[in-house]
């Protein structure tokens, strides 16, 4: 790997450049690459004062940039979908103090996901252990807690248990492409009972006089992504608070990465009624928002998981991945999945603590998941993947 010549904190995305980012193997996941990051820093859902502060570590050699982190000082655990409430309240009750922290992750996006990027010529396994290194150096150095590396995948996740950071895992549902030329087809693949029920959701939609239609970024006009933006704003307010996403991240993500976003409009004649927004990125859709202006039985489903479905059949595409809990979603065909979650406690009293409570956490994790593959809708579960 040789020495790195520069190692650096950024307070924004824009002091680098697109392409070198970009380069680093984030442009394959959506929410890692640097139109993502720079849409949500110039529409002000991360900066100063959201309690999502940027400080992009990058590590430069002769040859440019080397490796990069997306890094963000926390002041709360808003928006992440690890849930660590509980240790910040630990914290307190012994006058000690949990914010801030210093966490790794796509900003509001519980997607695993590239968060050690890395130029391909380099020696990765290293390069992530000095990575890792510099984290833990500038938690010490700021008077941060610890470090939280979310939704990681693979060989970060090994990189980080070899540094000897706490593992976490939760449970997902996703869907898996096995190779359906239609719905009907994957449909066949499920019990007779589950079968019915599903076509029934998708007629009782069809009988309510809705269809659908399939925009990408660049169909969309700022018309209709108003639209689009109050009623996801609605499901929000419903549940008692506001999106975390603005307006103005919608225009920017629709005009930078307009491949990357679609969107699934529900009409009633002319009328946008309900919207479901998903993103793309290598063999992967993504299912994140979603909003309905009437309650239309089973829009919902249909919207965001049967829509989904049915694009990722028409596309080729491999996964889908709609987004954190639901058991609702797995007689629908999708099958719990493993995420996982890496933690440096600076704190040695806390991290045992944290650690045995995660060793029991973990074992029940496993144990629901394992429930949870034994109600899936297929009828042949022995064809089926095993947990992540």
């Amino acid at each position: 790997m040789g020495i790195m010549d520069r190692v650096e904190y950024h307070h924004s995305v824009n002091s680098l450049g697109a392409a070198e980012w970009n380069a680093l193997g984030a442009i394959d996941n959506p929410f890692t690459r640097y139109e993502f990051l720079a849409a949500l820093e110039s529409s002000g859902c991360v900066g100063r004062g959201t309690g999502w502060e940027p400080r992009y570590l990058t590590l430069r050699d002769a040859r440019g940039l080397a490796a990069a982190v997306a890094a963000f000082v926390k002041t709360h655990s808003f928006g992440e979908f690890v849930f660590d409430f509980a240790w910040a309240r630990g914290y307190e009750r012994l006058g000690r103090r949990y914010y801030p922290k210093l966490t790794l992750a796509a900003p509001f996006t519980p997607a695993t996901g590239p968060r050690l990027l890395m130029r391909a010529d380099l020696d990765r396994e290293a390069l992530a252990a000095r990575l890792l290194a510099e984290l833990e150096r500038y938690a010490a150095s700021h008077a941060l807690s610890g470090v939280h590396a979310l939704f990681l995948e693979e060989a970060a996740r090994a990189a980080c248990a070899r540094r000897g950071w706490l593992l976490r895992r939760d449970c997902q549902f996703h869907w898996s492409n096995r190779g359906y030329t239609s719905f009907e087809e994957y449909l066949a693949t499920f019990t007779a009972e589950k079968r019915k029920k599903a076509r029934r959701e998708r007629r009782r939609v069809a009988e309510a006089g809705v269809h659908f239609e399939t925009r990408r970024g660049g169909e969309l006009d700022e018309a209709l992504l108003d639209r689009i933006y109050a009623l996801h704003r609605d499901t929000f307010v419903r549940h008692g608070h506001e999106p975390y996403l603005a307006r103005a991240f919608f225009s920017e993500v629709a005009r930078t990465m307009p491949e990357s976003l679609m969107v699934k409009l529900a009409l009633r004649g002319r009328m946008v009624v309900a919207a479901a927004v998903f993103f793309t990125g290598g063999d992967t859709l993504y299912g994140r928002y979603w909003g309905a202006a009437a309650d239309y039985h089973s829009l919902h489903f249909e919207a965001c998981y049967h829509q989904g479905i049915e694009f990722c059949i028409a596309q080729g595409i491999g996964r889908f991945e709609p987004g954190t809990q639901g058991e609702h979603k797995v007689s629908r065909g999708f099958e719990p999945a493993i995420t996982w979650s890496a933690h440096y406690i600076a704190d040695e009293d806390f991290r045992a603590a944290i650690g045995e409570y995660l060793e029991r956490e973990g074992a029940a994790v496993d144990a629901y998941a394992l429930e949870v593959q034994g109600h899936v809708p297929y009828r042949d579960r022995r064809s089926l993947g095993r947990l992540a």
